[in-house]
């Protein structure tokens, strides 16, 4: 007897192995699916996540797959629309054991209660603390405001900043933006810091009236939660009319073609990048190797953090295929099962440690400070190790 897939997850045994199973899972293969954005604002993004994700399961197969069983990854492009993000969603998650990739926010938010309905494992490429709180959504990471907590802390730590001194925030409308500032508001009051606030729209590209503000206001450095056309703007303003202080900005802000530009030579003076994620040019076995594959696999294309990144996110995924391997419970409240018994996971990419067992809290509130560097692989190198600052460990996140 074959087990069947359907809409619902109503697990079945097959006779050859005792194994129950679900949706997106037969005899021979496991339906992961991939949502991305490769037309969008963020397509560079889904590029190098989908591309990392498509040689891991490529390498996992080759490896004996999960019992016997190969993983195929659907991947659809919403073109970092909703609208179409809900579509594609409705096409392959009644097929798929588990989504790997989720890109966007406020695409995840839309979609959430369809995947708590459905209880199948997503990870999201996307990091508002308004995600947490569901078992079978996986941030991997630091969320937003926690970075921005760990950005403060970072600015009082190496740059003297104290209490009375001025901090500007670039952020954007929406949930990317929304968490970030959670984050700043909560640590700028806690250090009796004063907190400039700048929102602007996704649409806005010119940040001269956001720099006009934070230098009117005599602010002593700026956090920066925006795409990276935009953060190359307030970079490329802030040099030309004189705002010279440092800029800490979650990992969305940066993209390493902007080290080709002239704002360049601006951004690896004193711009720095939050990232639970090691960059490619950490002197980690793990991320070497998947360097060198990506490269051989991919000619010409870069690898930057979202090739670690998106890595990551299909190694967390594929243990826990692994693990409900050995539980012989291939359902997806199966898949979810064994992923969440893992409070120690290392997905041998260095970095910290992420604890899976609990989904009210980030996975981690230690980040990498990054700083660009254009002679290094993927723009990026290592400025300071992960550490939990003691401001973010006694935070908690806002429900």
């Amino acid at each position: 007897m074959t087990g069947l897939t359907g809409c619902a997850d109503k697990p079945t045994v097959q006779s050859s192995d005792s194994m129950r199973t679900g949706p997106g899972v037969t005899a021979d293969k496991i339906t992961v699916a991939a949502l991305t954005d490769l037309t969008g604002p963020y397509a560079p993004l889904g590029r190098g996540v989908t591309q990392a994700q498509q040689l891991y399961f490529k390498r996992f197969n080759e490896s004996g797959g999960a019992c016997g069983r190969t993983v195929e990854l659907v991947v659809r492009d919403h073109g970092y629309d909703v609208r179409k993000a809900v579509t594609a969603y409705a096409e392959v998650a009644p097929h798929a054991a588990a989504i790997p990739q989720l890109i966007g926010s406020s695409i995840t938010t839309a979609l959430r209660s369809r995947i708590e309905s459905d209880r199948v494992l997503t990870v999201p490429q996307a990091w508002a603390h308004t995600l947490l709180g569901s078992k079978y959504v996986q941030i991997i990471g630091t969320t937003y405001d926690v970075d921005m907590i760990n950005g403060v802390e970072f600015l009082a730590k190496e740059h003297g900043l104290g209490a009375g001194d001025k901090i500007g925030h670039l952020y954007l409308q929406g949930d990317y933006g929304d968490s970030a500032v959670t984050g700043s508001r909560w640590a700028a009051r806690e250090l009796g810091m004063k907190l400039v606030e700048h929102e602007i729209r996704p649409t806005d590209n010119d940040m001269t009236p956001a720099v006009t503000a934070f230098r009117r206001a005599g602010v002593k450095a700026v956090l920066v939660s925006v795409g990276p056309l935009q953060a190359s703007s307030l970079v490329g303003v802030s040099a030309a009319k004189g705002l010279n202080v440092p800029f800490v900005a979650s990992n969305s802000a940066f993209a390493e073609q902007l080290l080709d530009t002239p704002v360049g030579p601006y951004l690896e003076k004193d711009f720095y990048i939050l990232s639970a994620v090691a960059p490619p040019s950490a002197s980690i076995e793990g991320i070497r190797q998947v360097a060198r594959d990506y490269r051989k696999t991919y000619r010409g294309q870069p690898v930057d953090l979202s090739v670690i990144a998106g890595y990551g996110a299909a190694v967390t995924v594929g243990e826990a295929l692994k693990k409900a391997c050995s539980m012989r419970d291939f359902s997806r409240e199966g898949i979810v099962a064994a992923h969440r018994s893992n409070p120690q996971f290392n997905a041998g990419l260095g970095g910290p440690a992420m604890d899976y067992s609990r989904w009210t809290v980030p996975s981690t509130r230690s980040a990498y400070v990054l700083k660009p560097d254009r002679d290094k692989l993927g723009g990026l190198k290592i400025h300071r190790q992960p550490v939990t600052s003691p401001l973010a460990e006694k935070y908690t996140p806002p429900s």
